[in-house]
Order: C-alpha cells, then structure tokens, then sequence
C-alpha cells in the first residue's frame, strides 16, 4: 500500500472517530443546571474539552487503523469470506 493511500485511510478513520467521539460526555446547560447567556443556542455544550476530543479521536482512529492495516496485510478476513449472498451456490 501506498504512503498516500494509507494517510487517506488514516485520515478516514480519523474522521470517523471524530463523529464518534464528539457527542461523549457533552453535557448542555439544561442538563448541567447552569444559567444560560443571553442569545445562547439551547443545546450549546457546557464542558466541551477541545483537547480530550482531539487525544481520544487520535486514540481510536489510530488504535482502527492499526487493526486495518493489519488484517491487510496478513489477510485475517477478506471479501470472499464475508460473502453474504454466497455467489458460488448460484453460479453452479
């Protein structure tokens, strides 16, 4: 594989655990009991940690990633084992 294709995978992935990272643990102002600002969005976070989404998306996308390049490149599970219509049986 390629050092480009590997950094779009990657980058892929990051994204991926961005979207599933981001929600945790965010809690808004109705559910903190803290005032609201004046013009603020109902649904606007209280604790966002902009750093502990950043460390913890890397973590997971990197801990995915490790675990795709290696069934890459040792071929634990390819297409032909995860055939859900299972062509042969009507090919023959």
């Amino acid at each position: 594989m390629e050092l480009t294709s590997v950094i779009a995978i990657y980058v892929l992935f990051w994204v991926m655990a961005a979207f599933i990272i981001l929600p945790i643990g965010i809690r808004n102002h109705h559910e903190s009991g803290i005032k609201m600002v004046e013009g603020q969005a109902d649904g606007a976070p209280v604790n966002f940690r902009p750093l502990r989404v950043l460390l913890l998306t890397t973590l997971l996308a990197t801990t995915a990633f490790g675990l795709f390049y290696l069934n890459y490149a040792n071929g634990w599970i390819t297409l032909d084992m995860i055939d859900i219509f299972d062509s042969r049986d009507r090919m023959g």
